[in-house]
């Protein structure tokens, strides 16, 4: 079997990332993976300005007293200070030349003849944001191929950009095989199952910022499922199944991949999980997620999302940074042969964070899914005691 992190690496390296770019607004570029770098095309802030309501000053004139010269609202052009006199001045507006300090005014006394003393001698350079001081002309603002945050949006605005040059969205294709599945609303006949892989790998990859096409519930037939494979090909840079991809008599999604394009079949050293297919369908990468709900839940956070935000162009490590929290609780029967990803929630006891397990651990239980706020790694053969750091694989509403 291959270990959870050959089995990552491998589809990594596979991954095409996109080249197609399109251009949008700031507003509609939230999520978006950037295309090109952002370059600064001015100094941010473009102007010495004062960080506080105050008066701007020159230093070597004193405490004071000192008559008020002139008056500098934000977004105004001050003239230069006079000798002797103090200039009053807002956030944000334009140190006035002549002045090296701004005095804020909870430490400015005004005097009945209209003239200001301080409580303390003004120093050089106090209370001013020098020009550049956040961003210098020239300099990199926004590396290609990062998710862009609404941090990065308001970023870009303040250098006057108003449009970024990110990837158009992966186009994925989703398929779900077994003739025991039915939708949501139907009636179940004996042995049907409701089709739950949908409901929650749809609004995943949706997450993600996916061009999804669902192409719903494919009959458990060979010829069907080529056809489907073929459709798929044509409109998708990513196609995606639930089960069907064993050797079964019925499960036929590993024989029409292998006649349309090429496969792998793994067996990875994860649990829950194991059965994970990947190939290519034309130009379309393909992956096959195990039918099991829980198992193809866990199978998708840990290795195929990863391999998706690559395929769309994100180049920084597609891992998800862990928080570690101390275990409340004991985990004595170990795989000795599997890595293990508990689904696990976030608790408060007497005052301490700790991570809890869901009872039933098993791979067709979406509960614990559900419930879960996260998923702690457990390597082969690892025990826990209470007290024991874990890190936290975030997902759901704890996401990322």
């Amino acid at each position: 079997m291959l270990t959870v992190d050959q089995a990552r690496d491998w589809l990594l390296q596979r991954a095409r990332p996109l080249t197609t770019t399109e251009t949008v607004p700031l507003l509609q570029a939230l999520g978006r993976i950037l295309a090109t770098p952002l370059l600064s095309s001015q100094d941010v802030p473009p102007h010495d300005n004062s960080a506080m309501d105050g008066y701007a000053v020159r230093c070597a004139d004193g405490s004071g007293p000192l008559p008020v010269s002139q008056r500098i609202p934000a977004g105004t052009q001050p003239a230069a200070l006079q000798a002797g006199s103090v200039a009053r001045i807002f956030t944000g507006a334009p140190i006035p030349a002549g002045a090296d300090g701004v005095v804020m005014q909870e430490m400015a006394e005004l005097q009945p003849d209209g003239q200001v003393a301080f409580s303390q001698s003004p120093r050089p350079g106090q209370n001013i944001r020098r020009a550049g001081e956040d961003i210098r002309c020239g300099s990199e603002v926004l590396s290609a191929g990062q998710q862009l945050s609404a941090a990065h949006l308001g970023l870009a605005a303040s250098i006057g950009v108003a449009e970024l040059t990110v990837f158009r969205p992966l186009r994925v294709a989703v398929f779900f095989t077994g003739d025991e599945l039915v939708e949501p609303g139907q009636t179940l006949a004996a042995g049907q199952i409701y089709n739950s892989n949908r409901y929650w790998l749809v609004p995943e990859l949706m997450r993600l910022g996916c061009e999804v096409t669902d192409l719903g519930i494919v009959p458990d037939s060979l010829s069907r499922t080529r056809e489907i494979l073929q459709d798929a090909a044509a409109l998708a840079d990513v196609i995606m199944t639930c089960g069907g991809v064993s050797v079964g008599e019925e499960d036929h999604v590993k024989a029409a991949v292998e006649a349309e394009g090429s496969l792998d079949l793994w067996k990875i050293a994860i649990k829950p999980g194991k059965p994970l297919a990947s190939g290519r369908v034309g130009q379309a990468g393909f992956v096959g997620l195990p039918g099991n709900p829980v198992s193809g839940f866990v199978t998708y956070q840990v290795l195929v999302k990863p391999y998706l935000q690559r395929c769309a162009g994100l180049l920084a490590d597609c891992g998800v940074a862990v928080q570690h929290y101390p275990a409340g609780f004991v985990w004595d029967r170990p795989d000795s042969r599997r890595e293990e990803f508990l689904r696990v929630k976030l608790l408060q006891q007497d005052g301490q964070w700790q991570l809890q397990p869901y009872p039933n651990q098993g791979s067709g239980v979406l509960t614990s899914c559900a419930w879960a706020d996260g998923l702690v790694r457990l390597a082969v053969g690892q025990q826990v005691r209470p007290g024991d750091l874990l890190g936290l694989l975030p997902i759901g509403r704890c996401g990322n």
